[in-house]
């Protein structure tokens, strides 16, 4: 797994590190689907590295980002780097979003990664992490990628006291990249 692909496979493994209210949450360890969904992929994996640039030349990318969304017994939703609130969208295709690569994979499982969307062919930066099967989403929101390690941080951002969805004290991507 040196090399940054998960045992057995050619497919990328990626990370983040989180912190709750600023206090260490765990790591959560994640493989991409690149072998189904090569797109989708790349862009999540470049996110999580930080090299893509802005149109200042800087790296953008999920580091110092918050998980915007959590719903209890469904899913966490994170990736806008952009405004923090789920309204900004980016990709790394020079782009605000991309088409749906395809729906081959279902949401079948807890800890799948799925790109968000605000309907067909939208996907940019925001994902969701699926806590439950999710059977409703399927066709509709592209699954890419499932947690290999860290589950039980997963649950911990689930679980976390939310208003209206959105979390009470700031669950921050802290550091992410490619293992």
């Amino acid at each position: 797994m040196a090399d940054g692909t998960a045992p057995g496979s050619a497919n990328p493994v990626v990370f983040f590190d989180l912190t709750l209210g600023g206090e260490p949450l765990g790591r959560i360890k994640m493989e991409l689907f690149a072998d189904v969904t090569p797109k989708t992929a790349e862009n999540f994996r470049q996110f999580c590295t930080g090299e893509t640039k802005n149109a200042q030349g800087r790296p953008q990318g999920y580091k110092a980002s918050k998980f915007h969304r959590v719903i209890k017994d469904f899913m966490v939703q994170g990736g806008d780097f952009l405004h923090g609130d789920g309204t900004g969208s980016a990709s790394i295709y020079g782009t605000r979003s991309f088409a749906d690569e395809n729906f081959n994979l279902k949401h079948d499982s807890p800890g799948l990664l799925s790109m968000a969307n605000s309907g067909p062919n939208t996907n940019g930066c925001q994902f969701f992490i699926t806590t439950v099967p999710t059977p409703f989403l399927n066709n509709k929101h592209v699954v890419f990628g499932k947690v290999v390690d860290g589950m039980d941080v997963v649950r911990k951002v689930e679980n976390a006291r939310t208003t209206r969805e959105k979390p009470n004290q700031d669950i921050s991507i802290v550091q992410c990249g490619e293992m």
